[in-house]
């Protein structure tokens, strides 16, 4: 049996999660180390802390596993056909770039490891990906897609609005925290400028 196989238990991966019964997905997590070892991972402090034990373990029967290669590009930055799912890092790290005006070589915004959550925003917006995320390691993963999410919802109502308030609550922090950078670059900036104006003052300035 492949790792793939093993990793929620010998029956994962003959069907996509959203397609088994309720009944089948409790057999397949529930005596699966690797499953309780995923749902401990997306209750971390990186990820999705506000679930329960058993809610995250729910959520974590409706997750395929997915394995990259080192230098496999996971998710592209300006995508829009491929936005459907958000992974959840497992083992190994990945490397998130971002591309800005003016620039041509991709700047690296941060690397992540286990108990991370990449594509969320995109799963929730259907928008496009907002960075890209390369594996900088062989990388062990799982993924919630838009589909299982959708039966999640019909199925689990509870545990899918848990689950969506969390991921709410995570990018709300990640908007707060990029505008007190954004805040801390402009004072940057304007003593910058204040230090500037000090060593080259202007013509008006000369003349007093």
């Amino acid at each position: 049996m492949s790792l793939i196989g093993k990793f929620f238990g010998s029956r994962f991966g003959e069907d996509a999660p959203e397609t088994q019964l309720p009944s089948e997905r409790q057999e397949m997590v529930g005596g699966s180390v690797s499953a309780h070892e995923a749902a401990l991972l997306l209750r971390a402090p990186t990820a999705l802390m506000q679930l329960t034990p058993v809610e995250a373990l729910a959520v974590v029967g409706f997750m395929r596993p997915r394995q990259y290669k080192a230098g496999a590009t996971i998710i592209r930055q300006g995508e829009v056909s491929d936005t459907g799912f958000m992974v959840l890092v497992l083992s190994g790290e990945i490397t998130v770039e971002t591309v800005v005006a003016s620039r041509v070589n991709p700047a690296t915004v941060t690397v992540l490891g286990p108990g991370s959550l990449i594509g969320e925003m995109a799963l929730v917006d259907g928008g496009a990906r907002s960075a890209s995320c390369i594996a900088s390691s062989d990388v062990r993963c799982a993924v919630l897609t838009r589909d299982a999410l959708e039966v999640l919802i019909t199925e689990q109502p509870t545990v899918a609005a848990k689950l969506m308030t969390a991921v709410a609550q995570r990018l709300g922090e990640r908007l707060r925290e990029s505008g007190h950078k954004l805040q801390v670059y402009s004072n940057l900036v304007k003593a910058m400028q204040g230090e500037i104006d000090s060593l080259m003052p202007t013509p008006d300035k000369r003349l007093k």
